[in-house]
């Protein structure tokens, strides 16, 4: 998304706007008023006796609320402005926006002022996948209020305006004629309804709650932000980077049906605003060190939407964790499939891997005890309906052949997984990371069998097939001319040879050979791989290298985090600190919030990480990149009912204190120091 847009959000309501506060949607541009998946504005345009307004500067109160100051644009720029506009607005249940304007003259002044209004109710795959409505659109004025609508069938949206001052209200908009004294004001509080099924609040019918107002957020991001561990540093990009996705993470959250009030994080503004299984998983593990009830809120929300039936246009499996969970109205339809949709084959080993990590940060055991049968039924889908071809490796091919995705690991682009020389392979596809996952889930699988679900022979069997996987995997995907693992291998189990960042993940599940972690490390932290920012997610070199391609050039921040805590595993400090120093730098430049990905141009060649044009932001796994950079630098590493650590700070980085750590220990401290031999 571009810089120049200004975003509020609580959870998936949101709303994008321009830097005047004015919203004018295309329907391929992603700005307007959203909430579950439905955009219930797509025009709020102000002005001033039929002049747009220019914007000062912008107040970035809060994740929730901004404030705009504002003068109508003049055709002779050395005038000074007579008038100014201040527009407060804030996410309190659905939109609410004080309007003030200011006589900055000593006569009164007569003005008209309009507020342009219009909603298209796209659902969110329409605005990426332009398509004609299929329902009927109304406008109705009724007593001084707008009511904009949209039916279809019983799917029904309506959007609700209404204004503190009277105004004059037609169908397209609110119009004010107002005498402002000499240097007074003039203000109405302008507030915007999101409604659904009865003519309730959205999300008051959809998450079963009452909407949460603007002081309630304050308190939540207060109370959020002191039970999270304190930071010190010398540095102070990341001390302001750190606080920057606390925050965002707190903005992220929301509560879906069936939670109870508990809240997972959405995966990303304004595409991903939504449960999706492979980002709350990851997401959940990078922030256990800070937050770690979102673990155990995703775990119990995945296992209550976990597969228990085959279905080809959901692409649901008996054990399988879901990939997406949508709302709007092409769900509504089944014109997609995402009520939920299953089409990711990484979620569900996962599901095992953060299972067993949040039980060893938080001594949950009634959680992992409670959640014995989402476990087995994940590890259990590994196995039977993971291994397409009976080879032992988890590949993935997709059953709806109308509109599931292509591929289904975490690079979910159309061409994000082709041999060196760009050519891309049939289905069904074994990405490499996908077999390290499986590793890991096996390993973790067999602990919490011996340990909580008393069953050891279960336990005994998923070491010996972990064993037996890493020794096939270890053989099948070394690609020796170039001493590195495949990105994948094909249907025929020929390697699919191209370099990539998905080596890197291999590391933290801990399926790399000793004897073969060294050119790994050597291999990332190469020019083909590395930026100088981070590692690429392909390197170059390879025919489908783009520095602005997807997952073909970029740098995705979360990668890099679990790449350097995978480089720690295996004693790559130095490595692994390059990494965490580089994404830091990056951060910096960004102000603090880390994008989805940026582009993968070399450090030499430019001053500033470029911009990846349509990134999400704030985007959760890279919300939560700088917290699993804090761990790895740190080296924190829970054993038994005690925390250690074994720090390896950049020397850029300096000395860091992080204090009131929660776990299984109560709450802990952990310090660090930048060394020069490191």
């Amino acid at each position: 998304m571009s810089e120049d847009l200004v975003r509020l959000l609580d959870g998936n309501t949101f709303v994008v706007s321009e830097e005047s506060g004015d919203v004018d949607a295309s329907p391929t541009i992603p700005t307007g008023l959203f909430s579950f998946d439905t955009r219930f504005l797509s025009r709020w345009i102000l002005t001033v006796d039929g002049v747009r307004l220019s914007p000062l500067t912008i107040d970035d109160i809060e994740y929730f609320e901004a404030r705009f100051f504002l003068v109508p644009v003049t055709s002779t720029p050395l005038t000074d402005p007579t008038v100014s506009v201040i527009r407060q607005r804030s996410i309190d249940g659905g939109l609410i926006e004080r309007l003030t304007v200011v006589n900055h003259q000593a006569t009164p002044v007569e003005l008209g002022i309009r507020l342009d209004v219009g909603s298209d109710f796209a659902d969110l795959f329409e605005i990426k996948d332009v398509r004609n409505k299929k329902g009927t659109y109304y406008a109705r004025v009724e007593n001084g209020c707008l009511r904009l609508g949209y039916e279809r069938a019983d799917f029904r949206r309506e959007t609700v305006i209404s204004s503190t001052v009277p105004a004059h209200v037609d169908e397209n908009g609110l119009s004010y004629h107002v005498q402002i004294g000499p240097h007074a004001e003039w203000a109405t509080e302008l507030r915007v309804r999101t409604l659904g099924v009865h003519g309730r609040d959205i999300r008051e019918s959809l998450e079963g709650r009452p909407v949460r107002r603007r002081t309630e957020l304050r308190r939540d991001l207060e109370r959020w932000l002191a039970e999270a561990p304190r930071l010190t540093c010398d540095c102070e990009s990341l001390t302001r980077t750190y606080r920057r996705s606390l925050v965002d993470l707190a903005a992220l959250r929301f509560t879906p049906l069936t939670m109870g009030g508990r809240t997972v994080p959405a995966a990303g503004l304004p595409w991903f605003m939504a449960v999706f299984g492979r980002d709350s998983i990851l997401t959940s593990l990078q922030a256990l060190p800070f937050a770690p009830d979102l673990a155990a809120t995703t775990l119990r929300l995945l296992a209550l939407t976990q597969g228990s039936v085959l279905d080809d246009f959901r692409e649901e499996e008996p054990g399988k964790i879901l990939h997406e969970l949508r709302y709007g109205e092409s769900i509504g339809f089944e014109e997609q499939p995402h009520s939920p949709y299953f089409g990711s084959a990484d979620a569900t080993p996962l599901y095992v891997v953060l299972l067993d990590e949040y039980e060893r940060w938080s001594g949950d055991a009634e959680t992992v005890r409670h959640l014995e049968r989402a476990g087995r039924a994940a590890l259990h889908w590994i196995d039977e309906y993971g291994d397409l071809l009976g080879d032992g490796y988890v590949r993935y091919q997709r059953r709806n052949e109308r509109c599931g995705l292509d591929n289904q690991c975490w690079k979910d682009s159309w061409d994000s997984i082709s041999y060196r020389d760009g050519t891309l392979p049939g289905l069904p596809r074994a990405t490499c990371e996908l077999q390290g996952y499986a590793y890991d889930a096996k390993r973790r699988g067999a602990r919490l069998a011996r340990e909580f679900w008393h069953d050891p022979v279960y336990a005994d069997r998923l070491e010996r097939e972990a064993a037996e996987l890493k020794q096939r995997f270890n053989r099948d995907f070394w690609v020796a001319d170039g001493e590195y693992y495949a990105l994948a291998l094909d249907a025929d189990g020929r390697q699919v040879d191209a370099l990539s960042s998905n080596i890197g993940h291999l590391l933290w599940s801990g399926i790399v050979d000793e004897s073969r972690a060294g050119k790994i490390a050597e291999h990332l932290l190469g020019p083909r791989l590395f930026s100088g920012w981070g590692v690429r997610t392909l390197a170059t070199g390879q025919s489908r290298y783009n520095p602005v391609g997807y997952h073909v050039g970029t740098v995705w921040p979360f990668d890099n985090s679990f790449i350097a805590w995978g480089l720690r595993r295996y004693g790559y400090d130095r490595e692994a600190a390059r990494i965490a120093e580089g994404i830091i730098d990056a951060a910096d430049l960004f102000h603090g919030r880390l994008p989805e990905a940026f582009a993968g141009y070399d450090r030499e060649l430019t001053r500033y990480p470029v911009h990846y044009p349509t990134a999400c932001s704030p985007q959760a796994w890279s919300t939560g990149t700088p917290l699993l950079l804090l761990r790895t630098m740190l080296g924190m590493d829970p054993r038994g009912d005690h925390l250690v650590a074994r720090p390896a700070v950049p020397v850029k980085v300096g000395r860091i204190e992080l204090l009131d750590i929660p776990g299984r220990w109560g709450r802990a401290d952990v310090f660090g120091r930048g060394r020069a031999d490191r």
